[in-house]
């Protein structure tokens, strides 16, 4: 079921399906993605939220096996058309994974490494500039300011998932994915992940994966609810929450399944 938000849509998905060779993992999903609020996407293991997470900057595409149909816009423009360029467009789309993966270079290093390969700092005060912004951007500044020449692996869980955020804010995207991006965290890192998500709202599209009800309610304002391979409801994230339209969806906020 899709609801329509007033807030100008940035990603629109139509109709889409995703196949691993034979199987099926999604059917027919259809949403719209909007640029002021974060949405959150929420559903039983293996329900299709990370497959559908991973259609929208077409990290599917390193799966050999994995065939996608429908079709995805950003700004109106087809993601899937032979004439997108993907590297371009995974800039536009950023994506922070469950797992903190920073490079094993130095904190500069892993923030400017973006900027660097899209040409985006044409000198090194520009650079130093676009990765210092990153940085406080990501909440991270003041922890690491001394220490940028440090390696990024040397950083705690948390602040290496700060890294990741900040990572990806370097090459100015319009649109940030987040796969569990605070599973592997302790409560207070995560607190720190969430206040930023809030910091982060307005300034880009965000789109949250998480199996943790709470921290979708605390974080987002549109909740997805997947099931099955189906998006089986879509709306404000209090209605979800407190005033689901479908059995499905009140079963599982209730915990009857999931």
């Amino acid at each position: 079921m899709t609801d329509v938000s007033p807030s100008p849509i940035k990603m629109a998905a139509r109709d889409v399906s995703v196949f691993y060779g034979a199987k099926q993992a999604l059917n027919q999903v259809s949403i719209d993605i909007d640029m002021d609020n974060v949405t959150a996407f929420i559903g039983p293991s293996g329900c299709g939220k990370s497959t559908f997470l991973r259609t929208l900057n077409r990290m599917n595409d390193t799966i050999p096996s994995a065939r996608v149909e429908g079709t995805i816009t950003l700004d109106g423009e087809d993601i899937y058309d032979s004439s997108m360029d993907v590297v371009q467009l995974r800039a536009r789309v950023g994506m922070v994974f469950q797992k903190p993966n920073p490079f094993p270079k130095s904190i500069f290093e892993n923030v400017a490494y973006g900027p660097r390969i899209h040409g985006l700092a044409g000198s090194k005060a520009q650079l130093d500039a676009t990765v210092e912004q990153a940085l406080r951007k990501a909440g991270l500044w003041d922890e690491v300011k001394d220490r940028l020449h440090d390696s990024g692996t040397a950083l705690s869980g948390g602040q290496q998932q700060r890294l990741c955020i900040a990572r990806a804010i370097a090459v100015d995207p319009e649109v940030i994915l987040m796969d569990e991006p605070c599973s592997a965290l302790d409560p207070i890192a995560t607190a720190r992940i969430e206040e930023l998500i809030h910091e982060l709202k307005g300034r880009y599209a965000i789109v949250i994966v998480t199996h943790n009800m709470q921290q979708a309610a605390r974080v987002s304002q549109r909740t997805a609810f997947f099931h099955l391979g189906t998006l089986v409801e879509y709306g404000s994230t209090s209605d979800i929450f407190t005033n689901p339209r479908e059995d499905r969806t009140k079963d599982y906020i209730t915990g009857r399944y999931g």
